[in-house]
């Protein structure tokens, strides 16, 4: 058979850094391998937080990238906007100007600021599309505005369209850091969502729960897309590249390491853990003189609030903002125990992390304090004992007494056999496969 040829759309794509990014990079890397090229559509100017040059590191050499300039302010700028407050803490005429200024401009860029990338980046996609031969568009999202810019490559090109939702889209429009939560906001969204689930061919979600979920939403528009969940994963060369510990991270001697990786938000809140650790110290301060406590990625500021809490306990914490991939599965590996986060609100229990699949691979034990579904229900399939609910503070508390106090975690199936279904080989060869019903379909 020939070989097949996709655009992946991806505002997010390397050098572009965090956790969103590692799925469409690992499937441009490992698509070729099932018989499918692909030619990237991101942006060339994104304004975004984080940066990583070694992911660049993985891409196939052959993968033709096309950028397209975003009209966006950078993302300094945009943080800028969102600072300013009266000595006394409360917002100040300037920060309420800017208040005001910024909640016009949510309501004006739908589904999301990224929506100023559209302009150039519908140009430059119909201009590949039309110099080189495409079977089909993959549009990966949040960014939203993605979906919307595939729907209408779509349109244009005839090619089947597959809608990637990384995220669901209610949930990141109820939870995400500064979306729009306005009933205009909602209704707008409402009828772009259905537009793309009319247009796809296709939709993939990253649990099975997220995927039933679209689905119905897909129905409700009178839609019905091929359906297909895709978890997140792992893969087994970013284990074997790891990185030296830069200074500040490197393990204390005598202590329990517990090591979370990715970012702290409103959906990761860290607050369970906090309480618990400030009880335990409270109770038994000479455990918590031996706990550490690393959290690698960014914070927002009431993250940081919540972690600076622990200042007047005796636990050793450590907080850095993002490092390179490579540090920071170094940073994994040099843990006693992993935590996983997942807010106790309507919806995370439909969510599992990306940072899941590579706690697996990195074979630690595991402390996921998150509501009882689907991220629940993987981490007991291979720790009995690893999970604890976030409205659990004793709970959890107790995990970690035992944890400092020597006591072994019960023991568990076989690791690893369930941890290889999740890597990111098989999960383009997944893709691969749904590429090809896609294409192939009367």
């Amino acid at each position: 058979m020939s070989r097949r040829r996709v655009l992946l759309v991806s505002y997010h794509f390397p050098p572009v850094g965090g956790a969103g990014v590692q799925r469409p990079a690992k499937f441009v890397r490992y698509l070729p391998e099932f018989g499918w090229d692909v030619t990237v559509l991101q942006a060339a100017n994104p304004s975004v937080p984080l940066l990583d040059h070694s992911l660049l590191d993985e891409l196939p050499p052959e993968t033709v990238t096309i950028k397209a300039r975003t009209l966006e302010p950078g993302y300094a700028a945009k943080a800028a906007a969102g600072a300013g407050t009266s000595a006394g803490g409360k917002p100040g005429l300037g920060a309420r100007v800017k208040r005001l200024i910024r909640s016009g401009a949510s309501l004006a860029l739908q589904p999301d600021p990224q929506i100023l990338w559209y302009p150039a980046a519908r140009r430059a996609g119909l201009k590949v599309l039309r110099e080189k031969r495409h079977d089909a568009i993959i549009a990966t999202a949040p960014s939203y505005s993605n979906l919307l810019l595939g729907s209408t490559l779509h349109r244009r090109s005839g090619l089947p369209l597959l809608a990637d939702y990384r995220d669901e889209w209610d949930l990141s429009s109820a939870y995400l850091e500064n979306a729009p939560r306005d009933p205009i906001s909602w209704r707008v969204q409402g009828v772009m969502q259905r537009r793309v689930l009319r247009d796809a061919a296709a939709v993939i979600a990253t649990t099975r729960a997220s995927t039933a979920r679209i689905g119905e939403r897909a129905a409700q528009a009178g839609a019905s897309p091929l359906l297909e969940c895709i978890y997140n994963g792992w893969d087994p060369g970013d284990l074997a590249h790891g990185a030296p510990l830069p200074a500040g991270l490197e393990r204390k001697e005598n202590t329990f390491r517990l090591v979370y990786t990715g970012t702290l938000w409103n959906l990761t809140d860290v607050t369970p853990v906090v309480d618990a650790v400030r009880r335990l110290a409270s109770e038994q301060p000479q455990l918590t003189s031996r706990l550490e406590l690393v959290f690698l990625g960014r914070k927002t500021p009431e993250q940081v609030a919540r972690i600076s809490s622990l200042g007047d306990t005796n636990v050793r914490v450590t907080a850095v903002d993002y490092l390179p991939h490579p540090v920071a599965i170094a940073t994994m590996q040099s843990a006693d125990a992993l935590l996983l986060l997942l807010a106790k609100v309507p919806g995370a229990e439909r969510v599992a992390p990306a940072k899941l699949f590579e706690y697996l691979a990195v074979d630690r034990p595991m402390l996921a304090v998150v509501p009882d579904g689907e991220t629940a229900s993987i981490v007991r399939s291979v720790e009995p004992d690893g999970w604890r609910d976030p409205g659990d503070p004793a709970g959890i508390a107790a995990w970690l007494r035992d944890r400092l106090e020597g006591r072994p975690l019960p023991s568990a199936p076989d690791r690893a056999a369930i941890r290889d279904g999740f890597q990111r080989r098989q999960q383009a060869g997944q893709l691969a496969a749904l590429l090809d019903r896609v294409v192939e379909r009367p």
